[in-house]
């Protein structure tokens, strides 16, 4: 097979997934644009492309659109479309609460935590690949993914009530 066919089905196997990597990150209108200038660059570079090529098309694209939004990037927090998910919510008010729930918890982790997050639970990675996309080492890749977790379940926790001292030692006496 030469590198042309190749090439094509490299484009073929992964211009879904690598679309709707960048879809949620950016706005839709520009992302056909970053997986355009991905597979640009994945063909001047053909010859470094892992066999593994995903998480370095991921890679690619991270840096694509962080150069090309540079700016964005700054005055915005990186928002990962929940509805883009595919998720499903239960019916009624309860399964809506649990979104409205989901999302404000989403919302209030840092652009970090809901991108390690978003590389394993909506782009499905491996921690080895995840790893490679943000270019460290699985350790510590792992180590982010544990503690973003951590944050998005307390973030997910009903906000318990603090007693004050007075209140706590006028109860514990009676």
């Amino acid at each position: 097979m030469d590198q042309q066919e190749r090439f094509r089905a490299l484009h073929r196997d992964t211009f879904a997934d690598l679309l709707r990597f960048v879809e949620r990150r950016i706005p839709a209108d520009e992302a056909e644009d970053v997986v355009s200038t991905v597979f640009l660059t994945a063909w001047r570079r053909f010859a470094e492309i892992p066999a593994d090529a995903r998480p370095w098309l991921f890679a690619v694209a991270r840096r694509t659109m962080a150069n090309q939004t540079r700016g964005w990037l700054r005055r915005q927090a990186l928002d990962v479309r929940m509805a883009g998910a595919g998720s499903h919510v239960p019916d009624g008010s309860a399964g809506a609460a649990a979104r409205i729930d989901l999302e404000r918890a989403w919302r209030s982790l840092s652009p970090a935590d809901r991108e390690v997050l978003a590389l394993v639970a909506f782009d499905g990675l491996t921690s080895d690949q995840a790893a490679t996309v943000l270019n460290c080492r699985r350790s510590t890749f792992a180590m982010r993914l544990t503690r973003a977790r951590k944050r998005l379940q307390a973030a997910l926790e009903p906000a318990t009530p603090v007693v004050p001292v007075k209140e706590q030692q006028s109860w514990m006496s009676a």
